[in-house]
This record gives structure tokens, C-alpha cells and sequence, in this order.
């Protein structure tokens, strides 16, 4: 058994896009056997792992791997390949993490009394310590996320900007952090429609971060993406890769609907 490969903070991430080897020679039954067993031993070891048939041309079926251990998750990748009835046509890889433009108890105090002008004392660490509640809540779930059941899923990459007057990396950290903080306010505005996963891939893949969104209704997955489109960290920063986009199944039912049933 190879030993465990766990990072210091956050979880393996593993996207897998995979194409249906439509042959003959391919034992469907015993392939399908084998994956349905291999989602379920990376279960029972503590990982996750997300099942949906693609839409479009770039995949047949897509999955999403998430847990502490970077060799669980290639053993499980190796697992599914090995049935042979599927064959990579593209792969991400990246981890779990939190946001360095996170606000702070100091932001959040200056926040209470510049835009709601809270001053007294009582009152503001009342509100703080439901702040800070609330602040270590989102953190724990970017980190140590539990993968929603929704009905659709989208995935692409992204990386920020590096050219000329539009270089991310030339700004200074709080003027990033001011951007930031307004793009984070068009997220917050889509909660309880769309979930967010973003996650870091700076050194592990050939874009800098993955972002998965997660929403019942395929129109929210336009909405945010399009709407986003305008803070000025997307229009002017940003660089988009390949959107791929699924239909969330329980793994038994995404098999059937790409033929391997």
C-alpha cells in the first residue's frame, strides 16, 4: 500500500473527465462492478467523491475526488482507469484552502462603524463574536468542504492577469483585498442558489485555481459566472479556461446514463 501523502493544510482535489470506451472487447458488467466498489472504498477511507454524466463533446462523464490523501485519491483515479471501460480525455488537480483576503476582526469592527455606525462598545463584540462564528464556518467548509447534492455542476479554471497594466501580481495587498472584498459581495448575493468551491492549483496544474459551482437550477451557473463577468477583478484580471459542465448523479445512475449499465 503506497503511504499516505497528506498536505499540512487542506484536501486533495481531484476532477476527472472521462470518455466511455465504446468496444466490445470491454466486460461492461465487471467495469461497472469495479468503479461502483472503487467509489465506495474511497468513501469508507474518508474521501468524497461527486459522479456526473457531461454535457457536450469535452467528456462522457465526469468525477470529482476530495479527501485528505493525495495517494488515496491516484489509487482511486488508478482504480477507475484500470476497468478499461473509460479513458482520461482531461484532469485537474488542486487542494482545498482559505482565502488570504479574508476579513479580519479589525475590518469587521471598522465595517460596524463606518457602514452601519455602531459605536457602542457591548454592542460591537456582540456582533463580532457572531461574526467570528460565522467567519470560522466558512472557513472550515472551504477547507474541509462536504460536497452538496445539487443537480448540476460546472468546473473550469482560472488564473489572474500578468500583462502590462493589468498585472494582479504588480498591486499591493491591500489594494487586491479591496477587490477582492467586492467580488466576494456578488457571491454572497447567490447564496442558497449556487455553492462555490474554489480551490487552489499555483505549482500543481497549468492553471492557478479550479472553481466548481454547484446549483439545482443550470440558470444559476450562468447567472453568477455572467454577472461576475463585470467586477472589475474578472474584467480586468482575470483569465478563464475550459467550462465543463455535468449533471450530479448518485454513481450507479451516472454510469447507466453514459452507457455503462
Amino acid at each position: 500500500m503506497t503511504a499516505p501523502v497528506i498536505p499540512s493544510e487542506g484536501w486533495g482535489v481531484l476532477h476527472l473527465f472521462l470518455h466511455v470506451v465504446r468496444d466490445g472487447d470491454v466486460d461492461v458488467a465487471s467495469a461497472r462492478h469495479s468503479m461502483l466498489r472503487a467509489h465506495d472504498a474511497l468513501v469508507a477511507d474518508g474521501h468524497q467523491a461527486a459522479w456526473f454524466p457531461v454535457l457536450g463533446h469535452k467528456a462522457d462523464l465526469g468525477v470529482m475526488a476530495i479527501g485528505p490523501d493525495l495517494a488515496r485519491l491516484q489509487r482511486f483515479q488508478h482504480e477507475v482507469l484500470a476497468t478499461g471501460a473509460v479513458r482520461i480525455g482531461w484532469s485537474y488537480v488542486s487542494l482545498t484552502e482559505g482565502s488570504e483576503y479574508t476579513s479580519t476582526a479589525d475590518d469587521e469592527r471598522r465595517r460596524l462603524e463606518v457602514e452601519e455606525h455602531i459605536t457602542d462598545a457591548a454592542e460591537v463584540e456582540a456582533r463580532l463574536a457572531t461574526w467570528t462564528e460565522r467567519m470560522a464556518h466558512y472557513r472550515e467548509h472551504r477547507v474541509h468542504p462536504t460536497l452538496p447534492a445539487k443537480a448540476s455542476i460546472c468546473f473550469y479554471p482560472m488564473s489572474k492577469r500578468r500583462t502590462g497594466d493589468d498585472n494582479w501580481y504588480a498591486l499591493d495587498f491591500e489594494a487586491r483585498k479591496a477587490l477582492m472584498a467586492g467580488h466576494a459581495r456578488v457571491g454572497r448575493t447567490y447564496a442558497g442558489r449556487v455553492v462555490q468551491l474554489i480551490t487552489g492549483s499555483t505549482g500543481l496544474d497549468d492553471w492557478e485555481w479550479g472553481v466548481t459551482l454547484f446549483a439545482d437550477d443550470p440558470l444559476q451557473l450562468k447567472a453568477i459566472v455572467y454577472e461576475m463577468r463585470f467586477d472589475e477583478v474578472s474584467a480586468r484580471y482575470a483569465e478563464f479556461g475550459p467550462f465543463i459542465t455535468g449533471l450530479l448523479q448518485e454513481p450507479a445512475e451516472a454510469l447507466a446514463a453514459v452507457g455503462l449499465a
